[in-house]
């Protein structure tokens, strides 16, 4: 464990100061826009960013992915802010971190496995288009110098690498930034800073008690609020974990992650900025820049609270055109490109739930209801192709005046009604065996059905019996299962 540690916080000194200082930049802006989002004023979202960053480097569970204060939660407080204003908010993001403390406890980050590939590609897809349209403000109706700007920073960042011996030891993204500021700063070009995108505090946080009547009608304001921060929050932080440990080809502790993004948020609260979350965005950059370690998501929050306090003069004049180039970096890199290639390859079930989350998280804004929609549309096809492949075969001994019935395949609530109408029940015989041992009863609606189908053929007369079940389906049976209960049978027919 020490080892481990003294990896994660030592192993990349050099990588992860400079990709954190990339990170901070480029945080800066983006925390503005997310406190206007919110309603609040731009230090919120700032403070935010800078506490949720350091206390995620101590306590997340994967070393080198950038939380801070995120569009996805902001798009959730707005009603918040409007109703109640900040302090609630605060108590707010103090309760959504406890939820999320709580959830880590409760393993509920076990539910990832329910992301499908298909989902996780909509997913990184849509972020990639919303990165990208998040930028056209910065890109329309402007003078011809922000896309010269913004040409020169793409060339920079694809180029610069290629640069014999500095080109490896640099983010060219850092590079693209300080070079844009010089050249805007010496040529005196009137292109729009982050100076233009609101005032910036000049005080370091404190600690700030939020000041809400602490009893039952304040937690039953924020309830609703904080469940739904909690949540969204978890859900973009562990699918960018596990974006992040694809791109890293590493393991992240998935549960120690919600604690951390839990304990990160009570520390924004607690000193009077708002709710966050992971940022793939930022983490890609971060990653792209060098950064492999705790120290680059810790440097990225010093530094942003460094340069907003006492640098601002200087952060001032840094134009957005140099951001706009990260960014669109960001997007392109975001983007699985091979996904569209795989649309005629791929089965028309899985290029489904990938267009279907992507079109719901680029049309809502909101990437928890796009994922919701990809494992919901998702489910529902594994439903239908599981419901496909349950069939029955049927032979008559004569000698015996027996039919048998060997079931094949999963019975539940979507085969169902397929598994009764696979018996003959008008057909006279004396006996009746259903064999399942190559069967398995899901739920109580295919016990239903089997108790549908016993009693029907019990009522034409024959005598049914039941082999082959295995130790689960017959635990559900013995459960739920009415017919060998004449009492519940009874209460079926209308009996009492």
């Amino acid at each position: 464990m020490l080892l481990s540690a003294k990896q994660d916080w030592l192993g990349n000194i050099r990588g992860d100061i400079l990709a954190g200082i990339v990170v901070a930049i480029a945080l800066i802006p983006e925390a503005i826009a997310f406190s206007i989002i919110a309603g609040v004023d731009p230090k919120v979202g700032l403070y935010a960013s800078f506490a949720i960053a350091v206390i995620i480097a101590i306590v997340g569970g994967r070393a080198g992915m950038i939380s801070a204060a995120t569009a996805a939660t902001a798009l959730l407080m707005v009603t918040l802010v409007k109703d109640f204003g900040l302090q609630y908010l605060l108590v707010a993001t103090i309760l959504a971190g406890i939820l999320q403390i709580i959830a880590g406890y409760l393993n509920l980050h076990k539910f990832m496995s329910f992301v499908s590939k298909s989902v996780m590609t909509g997913f990184l897809n849509a972020l990639a288009i919303l990165i990208f349209m998040a930028q056209l403000p910065e890109l329309l109706n402007v003078t011809w110098h922000v896309y010269a700007l913004a040409a020169a920073g793409l060339g920079i960042i694809y180029l610069f690498p290629y640069v014999p011996v500095i080109g490896k030891m640099l983010p060219s993204p850092l590079i693209n930034i300080i070079a844009l500021t010089a050249l805007v700063y010496f040529l005196g070009v009137d292109v729009r800073t982050i100076g233009d995108m609101g005032d910036l505090p000049d005080t370091l946080p404190i600690f700030l008690w939020p000041d809400v009547p602490l009893n039952l009608e304040t937690l039953t304001i924020v309830l609703p609020y904080s469940l739904s921060i909690a949540v969204v929050g978890l859900l973009e932080s562990l699918m960018t974990a596990n974006v992040i440990d694809e791109l890293t080809d590493t393991q992240s502790d998935k549960k120690r992650e919600c604690k951390g993004q839990g304990i990160a948020n009570i520390g924004s609260g607690l000193i009077g900025g708002m709710a966050g979350c992971a940022m793939i965005g930022q983490s890609i950059i971060n990653v792209k820049s060098g950064g492999r370690g705790r120290l680059s998501a810790m440097t990225a929050g010093i530094v942003l609270l460094i340069l907003v306090v006492f640098l601002s003069d200087i952060l001032k004049i840094v134009p957005m055109a140099a951001l706009v180039a990260v960014m669109i970096m960001v997007s392109i890199g975001t983007f699985n490109w091979s996904s569209l290639k795989e649309l005629r390859t791929n089965p028309k079930s899985a290029s489904a739930v990938m267009i279907a989350t992507v079109v719901v998280v680029v049309w809502t804004h909101n990437l928890a209801f796009g994922v919701f929609t990809g494992i919901l549309i998702g489910a529902l096809f594994m439903a239908q192709r599981l419901s496909q492949f349950m069939y029955i075969e049927s032979h008559y001994d004569e000698a015996t005046d027996t039919r048998s019935y060997n079931v094949v395949g999963q019975i539940f609530f979507n085969s169902s009604d397929k598994f009764i109408s696979l018996f003959d029940y008008k057909e006279a015989v004396d006996k009746v065996v259903i064999d399942v041992h190559r069967a398995h009863f899901w739920d109580i609606t295919a016990v239903a059905a089997l108790d549908k189908v016993v009693i029907k053929l019990r009522r034409e007369g024959a005598d049914v019996s039941i082999i082959g079940l295995n130790e689960a389906s017959e635990t559900l049976l013995d459960k739920f299962a009415v017919h060998d209960k004449p009492e519940e049978i009874e209460k079926i027919m209308g009996g009492h």
